[in-house]
Protein backbone atom coordinates (compact mmCIF):
# COMPACT_ATOMS: atom_id res chain seq x y z
CA UNK A 1 0.00 0.00 0.00
CA UNK A 2 1.65 3.07 -1.34
CA UNK A 3 1.60 6.36 1.04
CA UNK A 4 -0.93 8.53 -1.44
CA UNK A 5 -3.40 5.29 -0.75
CA UNK A 6 -2.87 4.79 2.88
CA UNK A 7 -3.87 8.83 3.24
CA UNK A 8 -7.12 8.75 1.15
CA UNK A 9 -7.71 5.58 3.49
CA UNK A 10 -7.03 7.53 6.92
CA UNK A 11 -9.09 9.99 5.88
CA UNK A 12 -12.02 7.86 4.67
CA UNK A 13 -11.88 5.96 8.52
CA UNK A 14 -12.04 9.79 10.09
CA UNK A 15 -15.05 10.23 8.38
CA UNK A 16 -16.54 6.77 9.28
CA UNK A 17 -15.46 7.00 12.55
CA UNK A 18 -17.14 10.37 13.26
CA UNK A 19 -20.23 9.68 11.61
CA UNK A 20 -22.67 9.16 14.51
CA UNK A 21 -23.82 5.34 15.07
CA UNK A 22 -24.90 2.58 17.70
CA UNK A 23 -21.23 2.70 18.68
CA UNK A 24 -21.05 6.56 19.48
CA UNK A 25 -24.41 6.92 21.51
CA UNK A 26 -22.69 3.59 23.11
CA UNK A 27 -19.63 5.40 24.02
CA UNK A 28 -21.63 9.06 25.07
CA UNK A 29 -24.34 6.15 27.34
CA UNK A 30 -20.84 4.61 29.31
CA UNK A 31 -18.90 8.18 29.50
CA UNK A 32 -22.25 9.48 31.16
CA UNK A 33 -22.76 6.76 33.18
CA UNK A 34 -19.35 5.86 34.41
CA UNK A 35 -17.28 8.68 33.60
CA UNK A 36 -14.45 8.67 31.20
CA UNK A 37 -11.48 6.65 32.50
CA UNK A 38 -14.54 3.53 33.23
CA UNK A 39 -16.69 4.37 30.77
CA UNK A 40 -14.09 3.99 27.98
CA UNK A 41 -13.30 -0.03 28.48
CA UNK A 42 -16.58 -0.12 26.01
CA UNK A 43 -14.80 1.50 23.30
CA UNK A 44 -12.09 -1.79 23.88
CA UNK A 45 -15.07 -3.86 23.25
CA UNK A 46 -15.96 -2.04 20.36
CA UNK A 47 -12.61 -2.43 18.45
CA UNK A 48 -12.27 -6.18 19.60
CA UNK A 49 -15.48 -6.38 17.09
CA UNK A 50 -14.37 -4.79 14.41
CA UNK A 51 -10.91 -6.65 14.62
CA UNK A 52 -13.42 -9.76 14.35
CA UNK A 53 -15.12 -7.93 11.28
CA UNK A 54 -12.33 -7.41 9.42
CA UNK A 55 -10.96 -10.67 10.06
CA UNK A 56 -14.58 -12.16 8.34
CA UNK A 57 -13.62 -9.80 5.17
CA UNK A 58 -10.06 -10.48 5.00
CA UNK A 59 -11.08 -14.55 4.97
CA UNK A 60 -13.90 -13.37 2.77
CA UNK A 61 -16.45 -14.70 4.59
CA UNK A 62 -18.08 -11.27 4.56
CA UNK A 63 -19.66 -12.19 1.07
CA UNK A 64 -21.94 -14.53 2.58
CA UNK A 65 -23.60 -11.16 4.37
CA UNK A 66 -24.14 -9.61 1.30
CA UNK A 67 -25.58 -12.57 -1.04
CA UNK A 68 -27.11 -15.10 1.59
CA UNK A 69 -31.08 -13.11 2.77
CA UNK A 70 -31.40 -15.45 5.92
CA UNK A 71 -27.18 -14.89 7.38
CA UNK A 72 -28.00 -10.95 6.42
CA UNK A 73 -31.39 -10.78 8.35
CA UNK A 74 -30.55 -13.04 10.91
CA UNK A 75 -27.65 -10.66 12.42
CA UNK A 76 -29.91 -7.87 11.53
CA UNK A 77 -32.81 -8.37 13.95
CA UNK A 78 -30.45 -10.13 16.27
CA UNK A 79 -29.08 -6.02 16.49
CA UNK A 80 -32.29 -4.71 16.63
CA UNK A 81 -33.30 -6.46 19.19
CA UNK A 82 -30.35 -5.81 21.12
CA UNK A 83 -30.47 -1.83 20.94
CA UNK A 84 -33.72 -1.80 21.73
CA UNK A 85 -32.89 -3.81 25.04
CA UNK A 86 -30.73 -1.19 26.05
CA UNK A 87 -33.05 1.72 25.01
CA UNK A 88 -35.28 0.17 27.85
CA UNK A 89 -32.79 -0.08 30.53
CA UNK A 90 -31.53 3.25 29.60
CA UNK A 91 -35.34 4.30 29.81
CA UNK A 92 -35.62 2.99 33.19
CA UNK A 93 -31.75 3.93 34.32
CA UNK A 94 -32.62 4.95 38.73
CA UNK A 95 -31.80 8.61 38.69
CA UNK A 96 -29.87 9.84 41.89
CA UNK A 97 -27.79 12.81 43.34
CA UNK A 98 -24.66 12.65 41.07
CA UNK A 99 -21.19 11.99 42.95
CA UNK A 100 -18.75 10.79 40.70
CA UNK A 101 -15.98 8.84 42.47
CA UNK A 102 -13.56 6.68 40.61
CA UNK A 103 -13.54 3.51 42.75
CA UNK A 104 -17.18 3.03 42.33
CA UNK A 105 -18.17 0.86 39.00
CA UNK A 106 -21.55 0.25 38.44
CA UNK A 107 -20.30 -2.25 35.81
CA UNK A 108 -17.64 -4.34 35.57
CA UNK A 109 -14.60 -3.75 32.79
CA UNK A 110 -15.63 -6.80 30.83
CA UNK A 111 -18.89 -6.24 30.89
CA UNK A 112 -17.94 -3.27 29.39
CA UNK A 113 -15.87 -4.34 26.95
CA UNK A 114 -18.74 -6.85 26.10
CA UNK A 115 -21.24 -4.39 25.70
CA UNK A 116 -19.49 -2.43 22.84
CA UNK A 117 -18.45 -5.85 21.56
CA UNK A 118 -22.33 -6.77 21.27
CA UNK A 119 -22.95 -2.98 19.97
CA UNK A 120 -20.71 -3.28 16.99
CA UNK A 121 -20.81 -7.38 16.32
CA UNK A 122 -24.54 -6.93 16.03
CA UNK A 123 -24.18 -4.76 12.97
CA UNK A 124 -24.70 -6.61 9.46
CA UNK A 125 -24.37 -3.10 8.16
CA UNK A 126 -20.42 -2.78 9.33
CA UNK A 127 -19.09 -6.06 7.74
CA UNK A 128 -20.81 -5.55 4.34
CA UNK A 129 -19.56 -1.99 4.72
CA UNK A 130 -16.31 -2.79 5.10
CA UNK A 131 -16.40 -5.51 2.57
CA UNK A 132 -17.00 -2.51 -0.06
CA UNK A 133 -14.69 -0.35 0.88
CA UNK A 134 -11.59 -1.83 2.07
CA UNK A 135 -10.90 -4.04 -1.09
CA UNK A 136 -10.66 -0.21 -2.92
CA UNK A 137 -7.60 0.30 -1.49
CA UNK A 138 -5.75 -2.75 -1.68
CA UNK A 139 -2.83 -3.05 -3.95
CA UNK A 140 -3.29 -6.47 -5.69
CA UNK A 141 0.12 -6.60 -6.50
CA UNK A 142 1.80 -7.11 -2.92
CA UNK A 143 0.45 -9.38 -0.65
CA UNK A 144 -2.98 -8.49 1.58
CA UNK A 145 -2.51 -9.59 4.72
CA UNK A 146 -0.03 -7.18 5.67
CA UNK A 147 -1.92 -4.74 3.93
CA UNK A 148 -5.45 -5.66 6.11
CA UNK A 149 -3.24 -5.65 9.14
CA UNK A 150 -2.35 -1.57 8.18
CA UNK A 151 -5.43 -0.76 7.68
CA UNK A 152 -7.21 -2.73 11.04
CA UNK A 153 -4.29 -0.82 12.75
CA UNK A 154 -5.57 2.32 11.38
CA UNK A 155 -9.08 2.12 11.84
CA UNK A 156 -8.73 0.78 15.42
CA UNK A 157 -6.42 3.74 15.89
CA UNK A 158 -8.73 6.43 14.83
CA UNK A 159 -11.97 4.88 16.24
CA UNK A 160 -10.41 4.74 19.61
CA UNK A 161 -9.67 8.52 19.21
CA UNK A 162 -12.95 9.17 18.06
CA UNK A 163 -14.60 7.36 20.74
CA UNK A 164 -12.64 8.81 23.32
CA UNK A 165 -13.87 11.91 22.17
CA UNK A 166 -17.39 11.15 22.75
CA UNK A 167 -16.64 9.39 25.94
CA UNK A 168 -15.09 12.41 27.44
CA UNK A 169 -17.58 14.60 26.44
CA UNK A 170 -20.46 12.88 27.78
CA UNK A 171 -17.89 12.49 30.50
CA UNK A 172 -17.77 15.91 31.10
CA UNK A 173 -21.42 16.83 30.70
CA UNK A 174 -22.03 14.12 33.47
CA UNK A 175 -20.53 16.78 36.03
CA UNK A 176 -22.86 19.42 35.28
CA UNK A 177 -25.66 17.22 36.06
CA UNK A 178 -26.98 18.00 39.50
CA UNK A 179 -30.37 16.87 40.05
CA UNK A 180 -32.41 13.51 39.66
CA UNK A 181 -34.63 15.39 36.98
CA UNK A 182 -31.88 16.44 34.51
CA UNK A 183 -30.04 12.71 34.91
CA UNK A 184 -33.77 11.20 33.98
CA UNK A 185 -33.71 13.82 31.23
CA UNK A 186 -30.47 12.72 29.61
CA UNK A 187 -31.02 9.12 30.21
CA UNK A 188 -34.63 9.29 28.60
CA UNK A 189 -33.15 10.88 25.30
CA UNK A 190 -29.89 8.03 25.07
CA UNK A 191 -33.01 5.90 25.20
CA UNK A 192 -34.48 7.42 22.16
CA UNK A 193 -31.20 7.24 20.13
CA UNK A 194 -30.45 3.80 20.79
CA UNK A 195 -34.43 3.33 19.68
CA UNK A 196 -34.00 5.36 16.48
CA UNK A 197 -30.83 3.51 16.15
CA UNK A 198 -32.80 0.19 16.34
CA UNK A 199 -35.10 2.10 13.39
CA UNK A 200 -32.42 2.95 10.99
CA UNK A 201 -31.08 -0.69 11.25
CA UNK A 202 -34.84 -2.36 10.85
CA UNK A 203 -34.72 -0.24 7.73
CA UNK A 204 -31.52 -1.71 6.13
CA UNK A 205 -31.71 -3.86 3.12
CA UNK A 206 -29.24 -5.99 2.10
Amino acid sequence: MSYQIWLAYMLACWVISISPGAGAIASMSSGLNYGFRHGYWNAVGLQLALLVQIGIVAAGVGVLFATTPWAFLVVKWFGVGYLLYLAYLQWRAPVHTIEIQPEIQYKSRAKLVGYGFLINMSNPKAIVFLLAVLPQFLDLSKPQGLQYVMMATTMVTIDLIVMAGYTGLAAKVLRLLKSPKQQKYINRTFAVLFGCAALLLSLLSQ
